[in-house]
């Protein structure tokens, strides 16, 4: 069994109660009683998403264990807090630079987004709960490591977690087709880089909040580049004008 994954009924529950942080519980559709229950309420009090699948999915995730129809995926990491991400800028006397996900849900891009992420100096790096790829062993190799050295922050409704980081001074910069180009707009301060989806970009909510909407030029027959390596080309932009103001 992945020793990411924990299955049965017993096992959740204890590690609902305990500090460990759990991604995902995967429920199997339409199983009820005994501690069931108790798991999906428990579940829903520490805000760890639940997702009913068929037992097949179940039967893959944990093979060759009686999982007794209730699976978690633990996560590998120690997730941060936005204060203690934004207390580690303040030690350095540097302003916040923050990542948000907006929704990723390709751990190839994830973990090639954290290692840049922690070339580029970011602070932290800001995921949702739902909907967005799990923080698995493949996010972590990806990473190169850099999963152990870039603060990561589960946060809840981003709209929500957009209008507190507002509250907080910070500048919301949203990555997307048809937004300014980016090394002509100002993307110094205390900023948010939001990156969207593959496919889909940000979401239409998530964009009308942001501050600025910055695009990169596209000049070959391709319309648009990937979540990382777009994330890349934006994050030491940011670098860029931070490095210039030094100057």
């Amino acid at each position: 069994m992945n020793d990411e994954m924990i299955a049965g009924r017993n096992a959740i529950l204890e590690a609902l109660r305990s500090e460990r942080s759990l991604n995902k519980i995967y429920v199997q559709d339409g199983i009820k009683g005994g501690s069931i229950g108790e798991i999906i309420n428990a579940a829903k009090n520490k805000n760890v998403p639940v997702e009913y699948v068929k037992q097949e999915k179940i039967d893959k995730l944990v093979p060759n264990f009686r999982h007794q129809g209730v699976a978690a995926l633990a996560a590998p990491i120690a997730f941060s807090t936005l204060e203690d991400v934004l207390a580690k800028a303040k030690a350095k006397n540097e302003e916040p630079f923050l990542i948000l996900l907006d929704e990723l849900q390709d751990p190839q891009n994830v973990g090639a987004l954290i290692r840049t992420a922690d070339a580029a100096g970011v602070h932290g790096v800001l995921v949702s709960k739902r909907r967005s790829c799990p923080l698995n062993a493949v996010v972590a190799k990806i990473s190169a490591g850099a999963i152990e050295y870039v603060p990561v922050v589960q946060i809840g409704n981003i709209a929500q977690t957009i209008d507190k980081l507002k509250d907080m001074g910070m500048w919301i910069i949203g990555a997307d087709m048809g937004g300014e180009t980016h090394y002509k707009a100002n993307l110094t301060g205390a900023v948010v880089l939001v990156i969207g989806a593959e496919g889909k970009g940000i979401g239409r909510l998530v964009k009308e909040k942001c501050d600025l909407v910055v695009s990169i030029p596209m000049q070959g027959g391709v319309s648009s580049l990937n979540a990382s390596a777009a994330g890349a080309v934006l994050m030491y932009e940011i670098v860029r004008q931070r490095n210039l103001l030094e100057k």
